[in-house]
């Protein structure tokens, strides 16, 4: 296909770093985004050495996902600087280990793994109504089939439980994928989610004390939902291996799209500048 922009979030390790190796051997323009200057430093270089691609044009932003007023300036800067983006990866995800707020007071990995996605995608629709075609890729987890979400522990008001926040984020993944589906269909904007699948990544090994397959499989289906032209117009999906899968049913609950779409807007909108 022709070359894209292509903004990738949490870049600087694992399946991101892995996404962004494939999609600059494949030909297409990148830019990384990570907590760390340092990081993104080396991420570079990194992704320089391995793909010939000069470490200048390969472009960086920075920010902490757990803060919101972070993520907007993210968000203005990218609209900014790259006003040609035509795919975001939302790849970035944490699973908390032990109870934490974020700078807003939310449960951290709910902040991480689901808010700052709901604010990027807000301050970048518009940019991205201004391509031909445009692409927004989810990454979710099985563990979403597992999930609930509880409207009333996003605070931790509730002893914690690590692996149910964790779920509970990657439904709100889907479901969040999902509700962008229905509001841009027909337009020229696609939106799908992703299970990488079980891959030795750091969130796997302090998660749960586990290793799997490689990131290069962990970034397969990333990168054929980025660049391949057999999903042009495909959205509202969740794939597998590159292949369209069942998901939970609560993903598809409509009146819970609905719900979880006004809470985050309702729960973010303080934080942020208009």
């Amino acid at each position: 296909m022709k070359p894209k922009q292509i903004f990738i979030t949490g870049a600087t390790d694992g399946i991101g770093q892995e996404t962004a190796r494939q999609l600059l051997t494949l030909g297409h323009s990148v830019v990384i985004h990570g907590r760390s200057a340092e990081k993104i430093a080396k991420t570079r270089t990194y992704l320089a050495e391995r793909t010939g691609v000069a470490s200048e044009t390969i472009h960086s932003v920075q920010a902490d996902l757990s803060d919101l007023q972070a993520v907007q300036s993210m968000g203005k800067q990218l609209a900014s600087q790259f006003p040609d983006l035509q795919v975001l990866i939302l790849n970035a995800g944490i699973f908390a280990t032990a109870p934490e707020l974020s700078q807003q007071g939310f449960e951290l990995s709910w902040a991480v793994n689901h808010l700052a996605n709901f604010v990027l995608v807000d301050w970048l629709l518009g940019s991205l109504r201004q391509q031909q075609s445009a692409r927004i890729i989810t990454l979710s987890s099985i563990a979403h089939t597992r999930g609930q979400i509880d409207f009333g522990n996003l605070r931790l008001e509730k002893p914690f439980n690590g692996y149910r926040v964790y779920a509970q984020s990657k439904l709100a993944n889907v479901l969040f994928a999902n509700t962008l589906a229905r509001q841009l269909a027909g337009s020229n904007i696609t939106s799908n989610s992703v299970h990488p699948g079980v891959i030795t990544t750091k969130l796997l090994r302090s998660g749960f004390g586990a290793t799997g397959d490689s990131v290069a499989e962990g970034a397969r289906t990333s990168v054929y939902l980025a660049d391949s032209a057999e999903v042009a117009g495909v959205s509202g999906k969740y794939f597998v291996n590159c292949m369209t899968h069942p998901t939970a049913p609560l993903a598809n609950d409509l009146a819970l799209q609905d719900l979880l779409w006004t809470a985050s807007h309702t729960a973010t909108r303080p934080f942020l500048t208009s």
